[in-house]
């Protein structure tokens, strides 16, 4: 398996880290039971086991699917359920009751304050964290330079992110913006259908899936700020089981661990309710730099404040703060309350 940049090189013969071999086998990965999240997990394995050639036996691991929240609750948006931590809840319970060893999440369904003993370990390399514009075949050609004009006047875009939903109303304050819920194949089947207009899901999950060719359009992160975090898989374990903390410390993707602890301090400054619209964005730039965008938004797009802050990758965190605070103090105090 290939290094990821600024990953340090490991002996394909490496040992796995001390105490390792006494560690009872298999362990147990928890993971949502979706396509995409099996998905994945497994490149998740694939990626461990190539680190770690002791863990390549057939029988090294087991799959736990875990039903979530959010995953049974889909005739409603996630904010009028409860909001954060609704993909994560069970899977928590579960680590935390020592059922599974470690679990494997889209970072961005992770909430910021996660509950106590449990701790984010470890970040593989981000795929593409862009959205996508997924259109319905009645819908007319794309110009790249503004795909959303694509959607027609008036048109019915379902989504169940409050966060699309406001950048999108405030481009073209036209559209209606309808629920959506379901996992992938789900929302593709209901847009081609013709059921509405037009969709956005996360680009780095339609690559996964190997279904990116449903996509219109892939929208620039000027155009519409991602969720922190998209695009990353995070992997959580109990806070004190040391022996695999090590071990997936040394799997992380540097740049995916800067970002996300940018993307992370942003929204944990910002503190918002699970209906306020927000978005957040860095990357490390060629120069060495990471730029950090932020954005917080009213629901109906009337309100939306979009700033950015550049700093080195190790004041990851400060850079996050310092912009959220920023943010907030210059938004309208009624946007945080849910």
């Amino acid at each position: 398996m290939s290094r990821h940049p600024g990953e340090r090189p490991v002996s394909p013969h490496a040992p796995p880290p001390r105490g390792h071999e006494r560690r009872p086998l298999p362990l147990r990965v928890g993971t949502r039971g979706s396509a995409l999240a099996l998905t994945q997990t497994r490149l998740f394995l694939a990626r461990l086991t190539g680190f770690c050639p002791v863990l390549r036996d057939a029988e090294a691991f087991e799959e736990h699917p875990i039903t979530t929240t959010g995953d049974r609750v889909t005739d409603r948006r996630l904010a009028d359920v409860g909001g954060k931590g609704l993909f994560a809840k069970e899977i928590h319970e579960a680590l935390l009751d020592g059922r599974i060893d470690f679990a494997v999440h889209s970072l961005k369904d992770l909430e910021t304050e996660l509950p106590p003993g449990i701790v984010l370990a470890c970040c593989l390399a981000r795929e593409d964290a862009r959205d996508a514009l997924v259109l319905a075949p009645h819908c007319g050609p794309v110009d790249l330079g503004d795909p959303l004009s694509a959607i027609p006047p008036g048109g019915t875009v379902g989504t169940s992110s409050v966060r699309r939903a406001a950048q999108l109303l405030h481009r073209r304050p036209d559209l209606v913006v309808t629920l959506l819920r379901g996992n992938v194949g789900t929302r593709l089947a209901r847009v081609s259908a013709g059921e509405m207009d037009a969709t956005l899901l996360a680009y780095a999950g339609l690559r996964r899936l190997g279904l990116e060719g449903a996509a219109a359009a892939v929208l620039d992160p000027e155009v519409m700020v991602p969720a922190a975090g998209q695009g990353i898989v995070g992997i959580t374990v109990r806070e004190d089981d040391t022996e695999l903390r090590e071990l997936l410390a040394a799997i992380e993707d540097p740049e995916a661990a800067a970002v996300s602890r940018a993307e992370r301090a942003l929204l944990a400054a910002l503190d918002g309710s699970c209906r306020t619209p927000i978005g957040g964005h860095a990357e490390i730039r060629p120069d060495g730099t990471l730029r950090l965008v932020g954005l917080v938004a009213s629901e109906d797009g009337t309100f939306l404040l979009k700033r950015a802050i550049v700093g080195a990758p190790a004041d990851a965190v400060r850079l996050g703060r310092e912009l959220g605070q920023s943010l907030r103090r210059d938004s309208p105090a009624e946007i945080f309350v849910g």
